[in-house]
């Protein structure tokens, strides 16, 4: 059983591996929809290019969307409104404004007469005064209460109903409905203005010697306080009534016999043809049996399968480093069943839209943590993965390839955040323009009613801009690194740059002109020039515990070496690694800076201390081990430039003369010692790269040790 557990020891990222591909296979295949798929491309204006279409099953034609809508809308016209008449509104309001009037009128006698209200009623006038006021307020009440008995009506605000005067309506009054004219009912506002004009009617025709006394209570009478609406629209049972038309009126309008020849191969796809085959398409979705599920997903597991063993072999073809690495494959994975995820939960809600999901999230993160190639490569296999979900396959997959190549070219400059607004903005038009260009082939005609479709495209887009809070998130998760996270710590004002520019002044101009020379190389092979400058700012970091020991930082003429052995000098020179490294994890520096700080060196040798042990002991020859750094070797094209650049500026520091000649012997005589020592052999470099390094490094230091005029003095 021993040999078992070592191989599974020996062999555990390719099983980790091989165990992450089979669970994401597992809940993909889960996730993906049961239904079947209605493939057949066409569009109007087009010759249909598959074979003739026989209809499999009896199916309904139906009416275009503008024509079911147009028959909708002319049946609407004739629906009556439902009002309901409260009576108990009538009651109340008529026996409150008797009461009212009454208080008031003996309040205003009594004054007018400048008498106390007990007093009113033994005036030797109060029966004739009685006698108006029994008069008029009989008059207001029967106006009051004919007004109600017709109806006082207000339409609550944010009812999306159209009122005229000759709107024929529905008025119920307990269990009798009657229809009637709108116009035949009163507003609160038309109801006081009735009113009035009768008050006037009825001051002008009366001759009565105490009506020029009585006549400002009459006119300034408070009357609207008892004219409240009375008649209420019912929504619902209205509503009921418009469902009851709209059921009415059929989809169809027309149908297909099973065995029927729908199209023939090479025939032009009409307006009527295209009706017939979105007819079917509906039905064909629509149809639920059993019996073809088990082949439906068989397939779409084949499909699964064939997608995930492409993006194995692309890794371990282009990416090996990716596959190598358990977090960088699961967080891949990861992403590409969220995305089928997302898909699978909007299909079975049914309540958002497939162009609100930003899908575009999977190469903007992508491309952001990895490169521009693997995140174009995955998004077109989750694409086409999500296309059998979408409710449209053809035009959801063109649409979103055409919108993730763009969001991937469009993040340049990741460092600045603006790029991912920018990036939002151009998927939209993308979007935007790539619908109108496939509805212009489909319909023969451009999209006139479709602005909710371009405004899930918007707000598409608005859903975009949460990738640069997952981007954060899966940082810290994950331990990736950002170009936005790289520029803060690139940043020299960062305290622990601060810090070695200050105790190791020398180690860190050292620093700021080894990161110059690797980034301009990056530039010129390709790769991560801010991940390269931001490893080189930090890869000495280690020196900072004894400065005095390295020559860029001794400038007071004191060399500790001279009191020590060549074994104990190149302990003291080793151990700047080991102590960049720890100081690194003290401060929370990202592993990914931490594996410059332990490769910049590899394993090579100090030579300086190492031949001048031989030369003194030259029968100690061949025992390197006191004399070669720990390692490991670079494991990443940006790790091998660090350290090519790290030794010629170095070295360059000791050249007598800076003339081309000597630059580059200098740089060809470097970096070839580390290629012989195969310090570069786990690094995805090649000799081309190589190549265009070294003549990079030689412009970059002719230029920085170029001859200068001698000035008089």
């Amino acid at each position: 059983m021993l040999p078992i557990f070592d191989k599974i020891r020996n062999n555990y990222k390719y099983i980790g591996t091989l165990l992450l591909f089979l669970a994401t296979f597992l809940i993909m295949a889960y996730l993906m929809p049961r239904e079947r798929k209605f493939d057949y491309v066409y569009s109007k204006g087009s010759p249909w290019k598959e074979a003739d279409l026989t209809a499999p099953f009896k199916f309904s034609i139906y009416k275009t969307n503008e024509v079911y809508q147009a028959e909708v809308d002319s049946a609407l016209k004739n629906l009556k409104l439902y009002f309901n008449f409260d009576a108990y509104q009538l009651a109340e309001q008529l026996a409150k404004f008797k009461e009212s009037f009454n208080e008031d009128w003996e309040k205003f006698a009594s004054e007018s007469m400048k008498i106390t209200t007990d007093d009113y009623s033994n005036s030797d006038r109060y029966e004739n005064i009685r006698k108006l006021q029994e008069e008029y307020e009989g008059f207001l009440f029967s106006t009051l209460e004919k007004i109600y008995l017709k109806g006082i009506v207000q339409v609550p605000e944010g009812e999306d109903i159209n009122l005229e005067p000759s709107t024929d309506i529905v008025l119920v009054r307990g269990n009798i409905a009657e229809e009637i004219y709108y116009s035949d009912m009163f507003t609160p506002k038309s109801a006081y203005e009735f009113i009035q004009q009768k008050i006037q009617e009825d001051i002008t025709g009366k001759r009565n010697r105490y009506l020029s006394r009585y006549k400002p209570f009459i006119t300034e009478f408070e009357i609207e306080r008892f004219i409240l609406p009375n008649v209420y629209y019912n929504k619902d049972v209205t509503e009921k009534e418009r469902d009851l038309i709209v059921k009415d009126i059929s989809k169809a309008q027309g149908g297909i016999m099973q065995g029927e020849l729908i199209i023939s191969n090479g025939e032009i796809v009409t307006a009527e043809k295209y009706q017939i085959l979105e007819s079917l398409r509906s039905a064909y979705l629509s149809q639920k049996r059993s019996v073809n599920t088990i082949f439906v997903l068989v397939g779409k597991m084949i499909f699964v399968m064939f997608s995930l063993v492409l993006i194995y072999i692309f890794l371990y073809n282009f990416r090996r480093e990716v596959l190598k690495d358990l977090v960088k494959t699961s967080f891949i994975l990861f992403m590409l069943v969220l995305m089928v995820f997302v898909a699978s939960t909007s299909v079975r809600l049914e309540k958002i839209s497939f162009y609100v999901i930003p899908f575009t999230i999977l190469p903007i993160i992508l491309r952001t943590f990895f490169d521009e190639r693997l995140a174009l490569f995955v998004h077109v296999l989750a694409t086409i993965l999500v296309g059998f979900i979408s409710p449209n396959v053809n035009e959801f997959i063109i649409l979103n390839i055409l919108a993730g190549i763009v969001a991937i070219f469009s993040l340049t400059n990741l460092y600045r955040r603006s790029r991912f607004f920018v990036s939002a903005l151009l998927v939209v038009i993308t979007y935007s323009l790539a619908y109108i260009a496939i509805f212009a082939i489909r319909e023969g005609t451009f999209p006139k009613n479709e602005l909710m479709q371009f405004a899930n495209f918007g707000l598409n887009g608005v859903l975009i801009l949460i990738s640069f809070l997952l981007i954060y998130i899966f940082e810290k998760t994950f331990g990736f690194l950002s170009d936005t996270t790289l520029m803060e710590l690139s940043d020299t004002n960062q305290p622990m740059l601060r810090k070695i520019a200050e105790i190791a002044p020398g180690t860190f101009q050292h620093s700021l002109q080894v990161a110059n020379l690797s980034e301009e190389a990056l530039y010129h092979i390709g790769g991560n020039p801010l991940l390269v400058r931001t490893g080189a700012l930090y890869h000495d970091i280690g020196k900072m515990y004894d400065p005095i020991y390295f020559i860029e930082n001794q400038t007071s003429g004191i060399n500790p070496h001279d009191n020590l052995e060549f074994s104990e000098s190149a302990k003291a020179i080793i151990n700047h690694v080991s102590k960049g490294v720890e100081l690194a994890k003290k401060n929370n520096l990202p592993q990914p800076i931490i594996d410059f700080i332990m490769t910049h060196h590899g394993t090579t040798t100090v030579q300086y201390f190492y031949k001048s042990y031989i030369k003194k002991y030259p029968e100690q020859e061949g025992d390197t081990k006191e004399f070669s750094y720990p390692g490991p070797k670079p494991f990443s094209k940006e790790m091998a430039v660090l350290m090519m650049a790290d030794a010629v500026e170095a070295a360059s520091r000791s050249l007598s003369e800076y003339s081309y000649e000597n630059i580059s012997d200098l740089v060809e005589k470097i970096i070839n010692r580390q290629l012989k020592e195969g310090q570069f052999e786990d690094a995805p470099i090649t000799f081309k790269d190589i190549a265009t390094v070294k003549e990079v490094f030689k412009t970059r230091l002719k230029n920085i040790y170029h001859a200068r005029i001698s000035y008089p003095a």
